[in-house]
């Protein structure tokens, strides 16, 4: 093999190696993304969030993703409002995860943190109740909200236009 085709070839594998493990990250194929941003008394913190509105949506959430950017998330919407018992659970997902739970109006009920299950089943996790009624839900990596000083209270604008510059 020529040196050309030899340094194509290492050029190639590295590009599919790349590609696999950006796959890992990459959104839930066929979600709708929206720019959105948490506004609390320490400002405005701009985010993407994969819209999940289906059951089946839902259900998948961010399962077997090993990493999520550090502004990217995921909303859980719901058609009717959840009781407080309602949550979430780690299965089959592999990074720490904050959730907080929000009211009709965008208002943060409660924050959990979550970590990940390494059960084989899903009755082996342990479920992340919400503590309050809820009807829409986002996930985003562990620590996200303490970072940014979110807290219950403060508010999640689904239109990017309604939120203060940065």
């Amino acid at each position: 093999m020529s040196h050309s085709l030899k340094v194509w070839a290492i050029l190639a594998g590295g590009s599919v190696i790349q590609g696999c493990s950006a796959g890992a990250a990459a959104p839930q194929e066929g979600l709708p993304v929206i720019d959105a941003c948490f506004v609390s008394e320490a400002g405005s913190v701009h985010v993407e969030l994969e819209v999940a509105s289906t059951a089946e949506e839902r259900s998948k959430g961010l399962m077997g993703r090993t990493s999520l950017a550090p502004d990217a998330g995921m909303l859980f919407e719901y058609r009717k409002p959840r009781d407080a018992e309602h949550g979430f659970w780690m299965y089959n997902t592999l990074i720490p995860l904050d959730i907080a739970y929000l009211n009709g109006e965008g208002v943060i009920g409660s924050i959990r943190k979550m970590v990940p299950c390494a059960s084989a089943s899903g009755s082996g996790c342990p479920s992340y109740p919400a503590g309050v009624p809820f009807i829409n839900a986002v996930e985003m990596n562990a620590g996200f909200f303490r970072e940014h000083q979110i807290r219950t209270g403060d508010r999640l604008h689904l239109d990017a236009e309604n939120c203060p510059t940065r």
